[in-house]
């Protein structure tokens, strides 16, 4: 069970156990607490949201397809990472090339945010666009991992358990990509004012992703 959920709710194995054997509820359950994981995982590595979505979904069911091989050991996040990986894998393997398009991911980041002064909503979007672009820029395994630690908190060990690697090696890749991100930003940006204010606003941008990349499509 996670930490933030109550003491009486069932945990994610027991959700999905349960939706093994058909209950529909343990299913939608189980995919509201982990569809904006998965979508902020997804959506900056695709071409656009509807692929995201379409993976978030290839994910999930996936688990249900492993009936008969799956037991309760280990941490269910690091389980279905796994089926996420192999499905972005899989993704990557039918494109000609890795095509990479901005504007859906960036205005999808901006579309939703708190009411705002027009300028300040304009300098926003262009802050978006911007550290979307200097992310794309990372190496996938340092994309992953900066994501990871900015989108969903999630500390170095807890990296390491999702994606299973060691520990050290996702230091490196944070480490590198941190400082990787802040270089390719300033050489991306029309001016220093620009890349300034995108890194330094990184935090109230990471809080924008999160509330509008975080909800089921339901919501």
């Amino acid at each position: 069970m996670r930490s933030d959920e109550p003491a009486d709710e069932p945990d994610d194995w027991e959700l999905l156990f349960a939706w093994f054997d058909g209950d529909s509820r343990a299913s939608e359950r189980l995919g509201a607490r982990y569809y904006g994981l998965l979508m902020r995982f997804f959506l900056n590595k695709t071409r656009n949201p509807e692929d995201a979505a379409d993976l978030v979904s290839e994910t999930l069911l996936a688990c249900v397809a492993s009936k008969g091989r799956v037991t309760r050991s280990g941490a269910f996040r690091s389980y279905l990472f796994a089926i996420a990986m192999n499905k972005l894998r899989t993704y990557y393997r039918k494109q000609v090339k890795r095509r990479r398009e901005l504007d859906d991911f960036a205005e999808l980041c901006v579309a939703d945010a708190h009411p705002r002064s027009p300028p300040s909503l304009l300098a926003r979007a262009e802050e978006t666009r911007l550290l979307v672009k200097a992310l794309r820029q990372l190496s996938l395994a340092q994309q992953m991992v900066v994501e990871l630690s900015y989108f969903e908190g999630l500390r170095g060990r807890e990296i390491a358990e999702l994606l299973g690697v060691p520990e050290s090696t996702v230091r490196t890749h944070l480490e590198r990509g941190r400082k990787r991100l802040v270089k390719i930003t300033r050489e991306l940006a029309e001016n220093p004012a620009l890349a300034e204010s995108t890194i330094s606003g990184l935090s109230t941008w990471v809080e924008d992703i999160r509330q509008n990349i975080g909800l089921t499509p339901d919501s």
